[in-house]
This record gives structure tokens, sequence and C-alpha cells, in this order.
């Protein structure tokens, strides 16, 4: 067993890890999809969305070929639209809520006929935004991710002057390192990017990272206003005895690594096994099995029932080849040599349910053993409380405390997103930052 790069061919590369969920085919396969539509008067689809999209306008607005305006209906609400139309949970969301789930038929393939939609205007660069004249007032946003794009995106149409500061050299946080490559490309997320900054008024300082290259009181004194959208992403540590050894890495490292070069560069072992249940747990053991391991594992201390990814993303694990131990929490790391052989595993039961209203596991007092050459830990993220602490900024462990506007308790800053919430998916952090704009459009109204 050995931990390798470069397994397979270019051309299994290619394959591995093209579109999952490929688009409409043509124009009359998406009129017909958007002719299924009820669209129904208060609609639980648009209910259901975070963002809150007109979704019946926007479909009926391609049955009648009026794509133009009806990228214009998404991105007026989530100008992440496209991104998110590959990587919603949708099957929990809007699809989740569609009528023809009552009546036992598919639901509409609502976000299918969004990234029909959407990409036709990052294609051919619609210019569905024209900014106000400018006001004078400057603000600067941490984090080019999706929470500091969307606040951006709605500052600067009101003629706001913005600076966004990110710590990589591309943006789209989450999008661009943390999703795995075959819900979104490298090469769209930059397209994203550049399509939401074309709007002007926007400019990204790449390589910038807060506590480095500058402190919250920089930005205090010399910008209106603040908003913090910089994430988490320090991986949760499972603080047992050969976490040391080569070969145990976090999940967030593995996918940014494939994220940031080429597929054949990025190391995987021959037998993986994956720590977690999560969208990130499920992303690295799919991407694991897809870089050329032979086996993947995923290890969960819990069941099914209480898994925090969804079934969609589970039966992709599945189709890959992937197989699941439920009721099994990593115990020790075992070793050769400095380098990982075996995870030795506690068999659990589950009682009753924790803070987080799932079962809460515990030991039977037996074990398993995992023959393994790399194990990914995927148990969850952590905030960035280093980054937060000692900087007046109210917080929890980390997550900055706001109100409902994402004000923080200091006056003038702002923040949302993953670094409040704690991890939530993209549409709910476009939706913190539209919120977060929306309240400093107010503050520095009144300055």
């Amino acid at each position: 067993m050995t931990i390798k790069s470069n397994r397979l061919t270019a051309e299994e590369y290619e394959q591995n890890f093209s579109d999952i969920h490929p688009p409409f085919d043509s124009r009359e396969s998406a009129l017909v999809e958007a002719n299924r539509c009820l669209f129904c008067y208060d609609a639980p689809c648009t209910k259901s969305c975070p963002t809150g999209i007109d979704i019946p306008k926007f479909i009926k607005q391609i049955t009648t070929d009026n794509v133009k305006g009806s990228a214009h209906t998404i991105f007026v609400s989530n100008i992440m639209g496209a991104g998110c139309a590959r990587v919603c949970p949708v099957e929990k969301l809007c699809e989740g809520s569609c009528v023809y789930n009552l009546l036992e038929e598919t639901p509409i393939s609502i976000a299918r006929l969004q990234r029909y939609a959407t990409e036709q205007a990052l294609e051919k660069k619609w210019k569905l935004f024209e900014r106000k004249p400018t006001t004078g007032k400057r603000v600067a946003i941490v984090g080019a991710g999706p929470a500091g794009l969307s606040c951006a995106h709605v500052l600067s149409r009101e003629g706001i002057a913005v600076t966004i500061y990110e710590k990589e050299s591309k943006g789209g946080g989450l999008m661009t390192y943390g999703i795995a490559a075959y819900k979104v490309t490298p090469e769209f997320c930059e397209a994203e990017v550049k399509y939401i900054t074309s709007l002007g008024g926007i400019t990204i300082e790449y390589n910038q990272e807060l506590g480095v290259h500058f402190t919250l009181a920089d930005l205090q004194q010399n910008y209106d206003a603040v908003y913090l959208g910089f994430g988490v992403g320090l991986a949760r540590q499972l603080n047992i005895p050969g976490e040391e050894l080569e070969g145990v890495v976090d999940a967030i490292k593995f996918i940014y690594d494939i994220r940031a070069g080429a597929y054949d560069q990025v190391p995987v072992g021959d037998r993986v096994a994956v720590i977690g249940m999560g969208m990130t747990a499920i992303d690295a053991a799919t991407q694991a099995k897809r870089l050329g391991a032979k086996e993947v594992i995923l290890v969960y201390r819990r069941t099914q029932e209480e898994m925090p990814c969804t079934e969609v993303e589970l039966d992709i694990a599945k189709l890959d080849g992937c197989r699941i131990i439920w009721l099994a929490a990593p115990a020790m790391i075992k070793g050769e040599h400095g380098h990982a052989t075996q995870l030795v595993c506690n068999l659990m039961q589950l009682g009753e349910p924790d803070a987080s209203g799932r079962r809460s596991p515990f030991e039977m007092g037996e074990t398993c053993t995992l023959e393994v050459d790399m194990i990914i830990k995927a148990a969850g993220q952590m905030p960035f409380e280093a980054l937060v602490s000692g900087k007046q900024l109210q917080h929890t462990h980390g997550k900055i405390v706001t109100q409902m506007n994402g004000a923080t308790n200091i006056p003038g800053v702002y923040a949302g997103g993953d670094c409040v919430n704690g991890g939530k998916e993209v549409v709910d952090a476009v939706q913190a930052g539209k919120l977060g704009a929306a309240a400093i459009l107010e503050y520095v109204a009144g300055l």
C-alpha cells in the first residue's frame, strides 16, 4: 500500500472530473422542462430558497424565450445563481418543496433551468445591472467568497466603492477551493467572479490576509464601513493517538490541493478512510476514488438517519464505489515507520438526542480495525478563533456574534456567512451578504 500521484491517464482524469450534472443539451429540452411548471401562487419553491429567488417567474420567462429576463430575475436575488445552480442541495431546498413531490411525480428541474439561464448570461456577458452614480462612500470587505461577493455587488449597484481583501490568489472562496471539482471547475468559478465584478466599482486585492497584511483597525480607519466574510476553514481535529502520522490529512487541504493544481499531482492512497459524513466528507471520498484510490471507506459514528449530507450526495459516493461503515468512531491510528497503516474504530450505539437534535453515540466496548494507508479527516470545520480574538469583536468560540442584519457589536463593522453561522450552504452565505449590504447602506447614509 502506498500514497502516490499520477495514478490515472489524462483521459481518465478528464472523465472522472467532468460535469456530474450536465446542463440541458438544447433550448428545446429546457423549454419542455420549463413548461412542466405549474407556476404556483405563493410558490413553496421560492419560500424554500434562502435568497428568495422568484422561481415561477424565472421559469415562466424561459417559456417565453426571455432568457435574459430570466437571468436578471435570478441574479437580482442571488448574484451567484449560476454557481448555486450547480452546488445547491436542491433536493432539500427548492426542488424538495416542489408540489410535484406531493403528486409523486418528478419535481421540476429547477437547478438545471436556473443553470440554463444564468450560464448564458456569463457566456454572453449580458450587462443586466447598472451602477447608480457614485456616492463617495467606501466599504472594505474581507473575503471574496459568496458572502463577500454578494455584499459587494449590492453595494456597488448603489454607487458604493468596494474593495475586497482576499487571502488567496483567486476569488470565489468555498466555490473555488472547497467543493468537488466535478461540480464546479476552477474555470467556471473564475468566470463567475469576473462576471460579478464586471459591474464596476469592485476591486479585489488578492493575497491580502487579515491579521497578516492589515488589521481590522486599518480598515476602520480607511473605510466608511467594513464587512467580514472570511468564512471558516480550520479542520476539526480527531484528538486521537496517531493523528500526527504521515498519511493523515484533513479534507479541506485535500480538496484545496485538488482545486488548486493538476489532478495528476495530488497524491492518494490505495486504501483510504474518510472520517465524517457531511458534504465535505462526501466530496473528499468521491474525489479520492476518482483520483485512483482502490478502496475508499467512509466512517461515521451515527446512522444514515443522522448524517449531515443529503441522500443525493450519499448516492454519488455509493455509485463511485465508496463503502460506508456506520456506527463507528475513530479511536486510534496505528503506523509503521511513521506512516499510518491501521485505523482502529470504536463501535457505537445511539442514545438520546444531543444539542444538535441528533441521537448521541456512545461506545459499545468493541472495536474494528481497518487496513489503510491514508486517512482523510472530515469531521467538521472550526471558526478562525484566533482571527477574531482580541479585536473587541463579540464572538462565541470564534463565531462572530451579529444581529439579524449582520451588525456586530462594533459600529460600522458587519459580518456574515460561515464566519457567523459556522458553516452552511453557499446560498446562505449569499443571502447573508445581501442582508449585510442593506444594513451597510443604511449605516453609511447616516454618516
